[in-house]
């Protein structure tokens, strides 16, 4: 059964990848971006994911993030991190299911065990829900950066063709254009301050859906920007409250716009 879970998320992760590649070009890592998408995208049997292979279940809703950002937005109210504290380079998956439903279902578990995800805490959503989260029970999960699986998805979205380059590196490989852009668009009639947070170097990524977005800095601090309150938690936001929003929003504003992170709804840009 896991290994059939395995497949549906490969499957799933090299579609992302060869049809919405944008989405993985604010990241260094690309193949880590697309599994975890594919992930929110299995378990909430979107139409065009492999639904017939994982069992759908109605009411299940999936977010994640990196586990320090997290821990940076609700390590002071929340106990989720008792038990294991905020890791390093790990993706942290929120999964979120019907309270009638006394364990953790067991698709969710075989799916996340396919992945080599392991499970960190389990309870209800009431404390910290967004949206239609609040009535909810909630699981999370844990994933590093650089796990085999992401090998994995690498040599399935290598062409058989595959050549090796005078310099060594690798051609007719969808990795060479996992965080180029070949059709980049006019970007002249920037508000200057929109410019500038568009030439900074950051990563940006979907932490949930509902419209908040998590913000990797070239500093390496992180922030988490919602689009729907028009908030953010940097230090320039809290203290001042500029108008147009901080860099931090104008940024993530603009991948949106671009197609380059998921849409606040959860869904890829061109659908």
């Amino acid at each position: 059964m896991i290994d059939q879970y395995l497949t549906a998320v490969l499957e799933e992760a090299e579609r992302v990848a060869e049809h919405h590649d944008q989405v993985a070009r604010s990241t260094d890592h690309p193949a880590h971006e697309y599994l975890r998408y594919a992930i929110l995208r299995v378990l909430e049997g979107e139409p065009d994911a492999t639904a017939e292979n994982v069992p759908p279940i109605d009411g299940l809703t999936v977010g994640y993030g990196t586990d320090e950002a997290m821990f940076d937005s609700w390590g002071s109210s929340e106990e989720w991190w008792e038990t294991v504290p905020p890791q390093d380079a790990c993706t942290r998956f929120r999964v979120f299911f019907p309270d009638d439903q006394q364990t953790v279902p067991r698709v969710i578990v075989d799916v996340m065990a396919a992945l080599g995800a392991w499970r960190v805490w389990t309870g209800s959503a009431a404390a910290c829900g967004s949206y239609d989260h609040r009535e909810r029970h909630e699981v999370h999960y844990l994933w590093p950066e650089g796990h085999p699986v992401e090998e994995l998805l690498h040599e399935r979205l290598a062409s058989p063709e595959e050549a090796v380059a005078p310099d060594g590196g690798r051609t007719g490989d969808v990795r060479d254009r996992l965080v180029v852009d070949d059709n980049p668009h006019p970007q002249d009639d920037l508000e200057p301050r929109t410019q500038r947070a568009v030439d900074e170097s950051m990563d940006v990524s979907l932490l949930s859906k509902g419209g908040r977005y998590e913000v990797q800095s070239a500093s390496g601090n992180r922030y988490e920007v919602d689009v729907v309150d028009e908030s953010c938690t940097c230090p320039d936001w809290q203290q001042r409250t500029p108008e147009g929003g901080c860099k931090h929003m104008r940024r993530v504003d603009h991948e949106i716009k671009r197609g380059r992170v998921p849409r606040p709804d959860g869904r890829l840009p061109s659908e």
